[in-house]
């Protein structure tokens, strides 16, 4: 699985602030073909971008429309599940922080937690 983060000021929008993750996405993993995004992605702007840097497709997942309430979509419940489980901690759990450098570091020492109790939790059974 590869893992970025990206802190953007809360005045930047999603649709615009995804150019420059779409970018350091290939530049680290140039390998990546598919990018998987929410309807607030669908813009012919994003898609142009994309295919600019790369040969990647951008696929949308959207809920189907006939359906009502709470629906888990493939793919993109992991995404909500993963940011339900970073905002356990307290610390993000609010935008306490100043600096972008310092809400990126506690994203990551947050995955680093999730981790590290998977992997003891794993080595238990054993």
């Amino acid at each position: 699985m590869l893992v970025s983060v990206k802190v953007h000021p809360a005045n930047v929008q999603d649709n615009h602030g995804a150019f420059p993750v779409l970018q350091e996405a290939v530049r680290k993993h140039p390998s990546l073909t598919k990018f998987l995004a929410d309807g607030g992605y669908q813009t012919p702007k994003i898609s142009a971008a994309l295919a600019e840097i790369t040969n990647a497709t951008l696929k949308i997942v959207k809920r189907p429309q006939a359906q009502k309430g709470f629906v888990p979509l493939p793919k993109r419940w992991i995404v909500e599940r993963t940011f339900a489980w970073i905002s356990r901690c307290r610390r993000l759990a609010r935008d306490y922080e100043c600096q972008i450098k310092s809400a990126i570091a506690f994203v990551k020492l947050a995955m680093i937690r999730i981790m590290l109790r998977r992997l003891t939790r794993n080595s238990k059974s054993n």
